[in-house]
């Protein structure tokens, strides 16, 4: 059996190419193992979708155990490495850590997010070496995903974004981060920009605008990550059944879906890794 360590090493290896690592996020165990199933090297989880699976919004509103119970549901029904979105490491990044590799997890994504602001440089760079010490005390090469909100959320003027962005990604990378996720940026020009000027591997999200995954891996990005969109994309079928079904139509679930008997056999089985 492949230790936690050995799969966590081999998670960070996906991070140093020469593919790019296409990395979709699960909300639950049946959407992790549709993910496998379809021979992705590895995951992640949203926390904006398990959130949202349990009728509730995103942002650090499900208690920490709650989650990483949610991620362990997850860990355990694929045999592919599973990164974990720990939001902004729940107020005791250390303990956040421990819990996640507890529950499976060889990553975790950790944000600098605050509300609608950003947490002080400091503060966050703490968060890292948190994270990064609680991880190495024990053995573990996990792959911190730190998130720098400068774009996703426009703090700043537009002129200062970019170097805000890179001086907060290079701290962190210099405090333990192995990834460098910059969400919210879609021109090619910038993420260029930031592939030159971050000392370590680029991640960007998967929003309308970005370029597709073969031109990011030109670019020199080392992983695209899906967010919450699949499972937001979910929700908007999920809606459009409820309008048909209100209207007595019943073609958005019974015409052009995976059978009954598909998603049983799916879920006895794990996929070939």
């Amino acid at each position: 059996m492949e230790t936690l360590a050995q799969k966590a090493a081999r998670f960070r290896e996906m991070h140093h190419g020469p593919r790019i690592l296409v990395l979709p996020n699960a909300w639950d165990a049946g959407s992790a193992r549709v993910f496998e199933n379809a021979g992705f090297p590895a995951i992640g989880t949203t926390s904006a979708g398990i959130a949202a699976s349990m009728g509730r919004p995103d942002g650090e509103q499900v208690p920490r155990d709650e989650m990483l119970a949610a991620v362990e549901r997850i860990t355990q029904a694929v045999s592919i490495p599973v990164t974990a979105d720990m939001e902004s490491g729940y107020g005791d990044p250390a303990k956040t850590v421990r819990g996640a590799l507890a529950a499976g997890a060889v990553g975790v994504n950790l944000e600098d997010a605050r509300g609608s602001g950003l947490a002080e440089l400091g503060e966050a760079v703490e968060m890292i070496r948190a994270a990064r010490s609680a991880a190495d005390k024990a053995g573990v090469p996990l792959v911190i995903n730190a998130r720098i909100d400068v774009y996703l959320f426009g703090v700043g003027a537009p002129e200062t974004r970019f170097d805000e962005t890179v001086r907060r990604a290079n701290a962190y990378r210099e405090a333990g981060a192995a990834c460098l996720f910059v969400p919210g940026v879609v021109e090619r020009e910038a993420i260029a920009g930031l592939v030159r000027a971050i000392r370590g591997p680029l991640n960007v999200l998967a929003v309308k605008g970005v370029p597709a995954a073969p031109e990011l891996e030109k670019l020199g990005v080392a992983r695209v990550s899906s967010g919450s969109g699949p499972m937001r994309a979910t929700l908007h079928l999920t809606r459009k059944i409820a309008q048909d079904l209100q209207r007595g139509e019943f073609g958005a679930f019974t015409e052009g879906i995976i059978s009954w008997a598909e998603v049983n056999e799916l879920m006895y089985r794990k996929a070939p890794r």
